[in-house]
């Protein structure tokens, strides 16, 4: 090979592109071929009816969620007598406390053994307490000031008395079984060291306890729930009217 060749050799590969870019010494991005643009503008309109229809499902979620939380206050409404604020009643308590009400449940009817009321749809807020008239044998179970649950109880017999007064749960168990008096005692909110407490029972006419509050399996169940320890548990034995003056 002359020399002439291979100047020339050189030269070529002096000016030859780069491995891969087709386009030599063209500067700048490599252009996208039209296909590949459409394939873009493609997705990006996909996208962007996904987003929207992600965003109307937000909407009509948002919207039938409103509307049903509407409907419950509605009906709880319907379920409930409610006090203007500046004519609330209280109820009395042991030691001569009281408490001011804001609303009650709308029973309907007498209460036998056995019979309970729950309702708790309400946007209800505040802390639970419990209220036990022995003379009424009823239990109210309060948020703040709203009843959310009312139901016929037993209590001790004359020889075993429920005590009287305010307590606060101390223990709490699904399952305790009392090794005292062999018996099953579900859903157990316990109320004193001797063994004191509320928990599920077959309430029925004639019926009596050792001392403590027995009330129906479900109600039970349900007051569990939302009564933890240090909730308060007023007792009392009162002839008064239940409802006094306004607070």
């Amino acid at each position: 090979m002359g020399d002439d060749d291979r100047r020339s050799r050189h030269h070529r590969l002096a000016t030859a592109p780069p491995p891969g870019n087709r386009y030599g010494a063209l500067i700048g991005p490599r252009p996208v071929p039209r296909k590949s643009i459409a394939v873009l503008a493609a997705a990006l309109v996909l996208g962007l009816l996904v987003l929207n229809f992600i965003q109307q499902r937000r909407e009509v979620q948002a919207q039938q969620e409103g509307r049903a939380a509407i409907e419950r206050l509605a009906r709880a409404d319907q379920n409930r007598i409610t006090y203007p604020d500046d004519a609330k009643p209280t109820l009395a308590l042991p030691g001569g406390q009281v408490r001011a009400v804001r609303s009650l449940i709308e029973v309907g009817k007498p209460l036998h053994f056995g019979d309970y009321v729950w309702d708790d749809s309400a946007a209800i807020s505040g802390a639970v307490w419990i209220r036990i008239d022995l003379t009424r044998q009823l239990v109210s179970v309060f948020r703040g000031e709203d009843e959310i649950g009312t139901a016929v109880i037993l209590y001790g017999a004359p020889e075993k008395p429920t005590p009287k007064g305010a307590f606060k749960v101390i223990a709490k168990a699904t399952d305790h079984y009392s090794r005292s008096y062999d018996a099953p005692m579900p859903y157990m909110l316990r109320l004193t060291n001797d063994g004191i407490a509320i928990h599920a029972s077959r309430v029925r006419p004639n019926g009596a306890t050792h001392g403590c509050l027995g009330v129906p399996m479900r109600f039970a169940e349900l007051l569990y729930r939302v009564a933890g320890e240090g909730t308060e548990v007023f007792i009392l034995a009162d002839s008064a009217p239940a409802l006094g003056k306004t607070a």
